[in-house]
């Protein structure tokens, strides 16, 4: 539980209010029902403080309201969580306005790009946690895993006809904008997006930063009035809603429903699937309750040696959230909240005479001053770039500075060039490289430093630095938990000059761009352990 003292604690909504809310005044039109909807009732907490900042709501279309639908649909597509979740409180809010149920739609395509055994895998424990979430909260959930290519195709309209209001994730990245944007122009009914990516807005900025210092400043300077809007951490809990006993029959023999299966532990069976059987699940469990536990491990056990030991191949001190941050299993506001308690912080502790650096500005400990500087500034960084520009995973969004340098040595001697089966296969001459590749394949992670070193081998080993960034996107999309995320775009960008400056002596092949070895790496970090437990 949160503590008051952080003074951004959300209170409970009273019935009063809610009671306000449903008797608000009679309107015949849709129009007009929507902008009482939609603009007039703000939301507040006791002491009238919005519990919502506006730049975290879009309207996707101009449908109506359906005030004599029979449920409020919440279509879960990137903040897979029943907890800490700013669509799926607005959702609840719509169900409580309106009187109505709330149905959640959690659905799986069996053909998103890279889809695979181990994304399957991660996000089908995702939706079991869920099912058995929501149905301690009575609250209706529907899952349903596709079969067959577009065998889905139709679930969502078919529920949106007899929905009020339907609110969806507003995730900036993969295919996610583009399929938002046609359900808008298909439903008849108002679709909403909500943006529960970070601690910051995704747009209260006006422009995609070119440098973590530039954000750092601009977070410092913005941040503020939205660490005191942090969604409510038990959105279903804040007052009743009307239970929901099932979905539609006739939607669910077309479609059928896995929440049942799912309670049971069934799970799917992955193998009559149309996946990559080729790409197996890891050890690590997917899901909010792992995501949980493995929150308070970090905070109680290497929080404290994180800023001295994250770089450590051999030590275990970084979080290792980064897959649960992806796939929605974990917010960023818990993570903050939770690391905010342990650190007994409150707001006051701002300093006003740091702004822009790394360090000193939360005032906190040196670790979490180190994680806030990742979870925040950096993983925030790659939503901005994404969210303002569509090239984010694209060579041309590269600074013109890469670009000219990388053309200038284009047709340098390569010491090695490697096609993509022979960085896949992890054989190359390096054998801290092909330990770095071998770990993405079998744990579908790579040790947060070695990351970087891995991208940068990529780029100096390959024919052209456009043939490196496809190979790396290949790589880490396909074998990466945390593939296919605005973050993880940003590191690989990164190895190519994105957020980065030019850099001297000029070199072979990479030019100005930014300098790593592995002869360098094994010599800064103790890395024989690494390589022995990884080799190939």
């Amino acid at each position: 539980m949160r503590s008051a003292r952080f003074g951004f604690a959300i209170e409970n909504l009273s019935s009063r209010y809610w009671t306000s809310c449903v008797a608000a005044p009679q309107v015949r039109t849709a129009t007009a029902l929507n902008a009482v909807l939609t603009s007039e009732v703000e939301l507040v907490d006791r002491n009238g403080r919005s519990l919502m900042s506006t730049e975290r709501v879009r309207t996707e279309n101009d449908a109506p309201v359906r005030q004599d639908g029979e449920f409020v649909l919440y279509w879960m597509v990137a903040q897979r969580r029943t907890e800490w979740n700013f669509a799926l409180q607005r959702a609840a809010e719509w169900a409580r306005r309106l009187n109505r149920p709330l149905l959640v739609l959690e659905a799986l395509r069996c053909d998103y790009p890279w889809a695979s055994d181990r994304l399957h895998r991660f996000v089908v424990e995702g939706m079991a946690d869920n099912a058995r979430r929501l149905e301690a909260c009575g609250v209706g959930y529907y899952s349903y895993i596709e079969d067959t290519p577009g065998a889905g195709r139709g679930l969502l309209a078919a529920l949106a006809q007899r929905s009020c209001v339907v609110i969806t994730d507003d995730y900036p990245a993969f295919f996610v904008p583009r399929m938002v944007a046609a359900a808008a122009e298909k439903l008849s009914v108002l679709l909403e997006s909500v943006d529960s990516n970070g601690l910051l807005p995704l747009r209260a900025t006006d422009k995609a930063h070119k440098t973590a210092h530039s954000f750092r400043r601009h977070l410092q300077r913005s941040l503020v009035p939205h660490l005191r809007q942090l969604p409510q951490a038990s959105p279903l809990q804040v007052s009743p809603l009307l239970r929901l006993d099932t979905p539609p029959a006739e939607i669910r023999r077309h479609w059928p429903d896995r929440t049942p299966d799912l309670l049971r532990g069934a799970g799917a069976d992955l193998s009559e699937l149309p996946l990559d059987h080729d790409v197996p699940p890891t050890e690590l469990r997917g899901g909010a309750e792992a995501a949980r536990r493995l929150l308070r491990g970090f905070l109680e056990e290497r929080l404290s040696i994180y800023d001295e030991e994250r770089n450590q191949p051999q030590r275990n001190a970084a979080s290792g959230l980064s897959p649960y941050l992806h796939f929605g299993h974990i917010s960023a506001h818990q993570v903050f909240a939770e690391l905010a308690e342990i650190e007994d912080w409150d707001l006051d502790r701002l300093s006003t005479d740091t702004m822009g650096s790394r360090r000193g500005w939360w005032g906190m400990s040196g670790g979490a001053e180190a994680f806030l500087d990742q979870l925040v500034t950096w993983r925030e960084l790659g939503f901005n770039m994404c969210v303002h520009r569509t090239d984010y995973d694209r060579y041309e969004s590269l600074p013109d500075w890469a670009k000219t340098t990388l053309a200038e040595h284009a047709v340098d001697r390569r010491e090695h060039v490697y096609g993509l089966d022979e960085f896949e296969a992890a054989n190359t001459d390096d054998e801290l490289w092909n330990a770095a590749q071998t770990q993405l394949r079998r744990e579908g992670r790579i040790h947060n430093y070695l990351r970087m070193l891995w991208g940068k081998k990529i780029l100096e080993w390959s024919a052209t630095p456009e043939d490196a960034l496809e190979v790396m996107i290949e790589l880490n999309n396909k074998y990466a938990l945390d593939g296919r995320d605005p973050n993880s775009y940003s590191g690989i960008f990164w190895c190519l000059g994105r957020y980065d400056r030019a850099w001297g002596p000029e070199r072979p092949v990479l030019g100005k761009i930014r300098f790593m070895s592995s002869a360098n790496t094994a010599r800064k970090f103790r890395v024989a352990d690494y390589v022995r437990k990884y080799t190939p």
